[in-house]
């Protein structure tokens, strides 16, 4: 087995350690960094994001294997230039004012950013003019709005009206999930998506791009 294929195979067991140790490896051996990060890391994820979809796995084993996966990719990322720095896409993620639930949000990032996304995390309860702010500083091309109570869910309307009114709304794509969130509530509020789950928040990031 190659090193590469160990650090899948690592990534995906959830061995946050042992997927540390082969990345340091591949780096101190001249593997090429993209390599590590393409076929290694982001092959884990979504390996991973499959066997969740499939029923094979749960939200447990799905975050230790993201874990895992981020140990890796905190040494990769420094080396990373050009290109493969700008990875699939730039996402602007948080949980909506007066929501403070993380667990779901942080997931999200972590497969997000495993499938090669390049990811800005706001963190939770996190008003409108805070991702207007980041969307005009980062510019992403997507933004993924969090809420687990049916009491924020309004927040998500409010955030996509100010997207409106800053003339950005055409700028960037507005994905929506959460407990009470389904895709009834994001056409009626104008969202461009809807994920039921992490694994098909990275599904839905990928449609778009291809449309």
């Amino acid at each position: 087995m190659t090193i590469i294929e160990s650090i899948k195979e690592a990534t995906i067991k959830g061995d946050a350690k042992k997927t540390e140790e082969l990345v340091n490896q591949a780096i101190s051996e001249g593997l090429e960094i993209n390599d590590i990060l393409q076929n290694g890391l982001i092959g884990a994820m979504a390996v991973v994001g499959e066997n969740f979809k499939q029923g094979q796995i749960f939200v447990p084993e799905m975050l230790i294997a993201a874990r895992a996966m981020q140990y890796g990719l905190k040494l990769v990322k420094p080396l990373l230039i050009g290109d493969a720095a700008k990875g699939l896409a730039t996402v602007v993620i948080g949980t909506v004012k007066g929501d403070l639930h993380d667990i779901g949000k942080s997931l999200v990032g972590m497969m997000v950013e495993g499938a090669g996304c390049k990811l800005i995390d706001l963190g939770v309860d996190v008003p409108v003019e805070k991702f207007i702010q980041a969307i005009q500083e980062h510019k992403p091309q997507f933004l993924c709005l969090s809420a687990l109570l049916t009491t924020t869910m309004p927040v998500m309307s409010a955030v996509l009206e100010g997207l409106e009114q800053a003339d950005l709304r055409d700028q960037v794509k507005v994905l929506v999930g959460g407990a009470p969130i389904t895709q009834r509530f994001a056409d009626e509020i104008g969202a461009d998506g809807f994920a039921s789950d992490a694994a098909s928040a990275v599904d839905k990031i990928k449609e778009l791009l291809a449309s």
